[in-house]
């Protein structure tokens, strides 16, 4: 449990610092729940942006769950594999630091891929537009996170890392609840939070980076020990 706390950290620390990316690719949907709100609408609003946004993070853990079970598969046939996958994490957490810290485009080929499957998957949205009752906007939230995004690719490499389907999923749940704020105050405060999260876009990126540097450390450490023990017993 230990080494998976700094990745649910470094995916809540993506989801929450790497939110202006979110805000580029859906605050106009996330608007669709506050568009003209007043304060007086914000009440009836509200819930529906809760709705959508439950809906979108179910559907991250559904993911992460998923390819983490794909990555448990592969070390349960080749054991060798776990080791490197734990610093495959690390490095990973890293490379997500610098796509925040620098809005590198590290993920764009993948997200071109992810763009095919979004394809088939968005028809389905069409019925639930106007998201104006609560099925309607857990149901759009459901589509709407198997839309093609670098940020949400990010974290489901790093869900594919942990090897086990419940860990993947906590760590989209990580993921998709650092991005609610985001999200849910898109239509509301966009311009506001977008510069407030690009002035610190510099530190919180360099705080992801030291996530990963920690991640880093604990597979190091315990390799160093393993082999120190194995020489031990050789020597003796």
């Amino acid at each position: 449990m230990s080494e998976l706390i700094p990745v649910l950290a470094a995916a809540f620390a993506t989801g929450l610092l790497g939110s202006t990316h979110c805000l580029g690719m859906c605050a106009g949907l996330s608007g669709l729940f506050a568009a003209g709100a007043s304060v007086a609408s914000i009440r009836t609003q509200l819930p529906l942006a809760l709705a959508y946004n439950t809906g979108r993070v179910l559907s991250y853990a559904f993911l992460g769950g998923a390819i983490a079970l794909i990555g448990s598969s592969t070390v349960a046939l080749v054991p060798k594999l776990a080791g490197p996958i734990r610093l495959a994490s690390g490095l990973l957490i890293v490379l997500i630091g610098l796509q925040v810290a620098f809005r590198w485009r590290l993920l764009a080929p993948v997200e071109r891929i992810g763009a095919s499957i979004w394809n088939r998957i968005a028809p389905g949205a069409k019925g639930l537009i106007p998201a104006n009752s609560l099925p309607k906007a857990a149901g759009l939230g459901l589509l709407w996170g198997w839309l093609p995004c670098g940020l949400v690719y990010s974290a489901l490499l790093l869900s594919a890392t942990t090897a086990q389907a419940g860990a993947g999923a906590l760590v989209m749940v990580a993921f998709g609840l650092g991005t609610m704020p985001a999200m849910i105050l898109s239509g509301l405060s966009a311009s506001k939070l977008s510069s407030f999260m690009s002035r610190y876009r510099l530190g919180a990126g360099l705080l992801i980076v030291l996530l990963g540097i920690a991640t880093l450390v604990m597979p190091l450490m315990s390799m160093g020990s393993d082999s120190h023990g194995a020489g031990h017993s050789m020597h003796h």
